[in-house]
């Protein structure tokens, strides 16, 4: 697989307009769609993602209805919750998720978490990601847990997942497989090439990993009614892939 290449979208002048950028691109959605959607115009779309609106609540309801999502969640009120605290949704199912969907939700690039065997024991470390050539490819320091684990070709897990507080619903995958440095300068300088973004966490992340997974896994959970939920036959809940 190659590194997926990232559209480059307008400067967002708020909060706001970041949060609902995102949103539509998570969702692969035009801004022509979202407003349709919104009972808005695309013109006003973008001036929300690139300009500091104050809309009012009613359209903020609309746009969030639009976008799948909550207006406490466009907002950022809910930024600091800890993730999993609505309720558990009705008649939720639970399914699995095939190797070849799995690789399409990672979607390039992004952050996950990575459990290695550290000196003080398991660890698990928020990492920024980037799959290459069906590799998932880590920055890191030269002295961090994970360059440790892959320096002896340790095994370790990723784990990346979204989910949609509003409806209780969502989805995980899982890598599974070893670790390894990349030393080779021509291998390095290919991988940084098509790296998406710098680590979150700062400069000094020089050091590249890649994980080459024997095992890929993942589940979601679906709940009837819910958008993106397939509706199967009356009384049976979401149909099963």
């Amino acid at each position: 697989m190659n590194a997926i290449g990232d559209r480059k979208a307008p400067h967002a002048a708020s909060d706001l307009g970041r949060r609902v950028a995102a949103k539509r691109a998570r969702l692969g959605l035009s801004r022509e769609e979202v407003a349709e959607r919104a009972g808005s115009t695309p013109g006003y779309i973008a001036y929300v993602e690139e300009r500091v609106p104050a809309p009012g609540i009613e359209f903020l309801v609309r746009l969030a209805n639009a976008l799948e999502t909550t207006v406490q969640d466009l907002t950022g009120s809910t930024a600091d919750l800890p993730p999993g605290g609505s309720r558990a949704g009705y008649r939720a199912r639970m399914e699995e998720i095939d190797e070849t969907e799995c690789w399409e939700l990672l979607d390039g690039h992004g952050v996950g978490r990575i459990a290695v065997e550290g000196g003080d024991g398991l660890m698990v470390i928020p990492v920024n990601y980037q799959v290459v050539d069906w590799e998932i490819v880590f920055m890191t320091a030269a002295d961090s847990a994970l360059a440790r684990g892959a320096a002896s070709g340790a095994e370790a897990a990723f784990e990346e997942d979204r989910l949609d507080e509003a409806f209780s619903q969502g989805w995980s995958v899982l890598f599974v497989g070893p670790v390894r440095t990349v030393s080779d300068e021509a291998s390095v300088r290919r991988i940084k090439d098509v790296v998406h973004s710098e680590p979150w966490a700062g400069d000094g992340r020089d050091t590249v990993v890649t994980l080459s997974p024997r095992r890929v896994t993942g589940r979601r959970i679906r709940v009837p009614g819910a958008p993106g939920t397939p509706t199967g036959p009356a009384g049976q809940g979401p149909s099963r892939r």
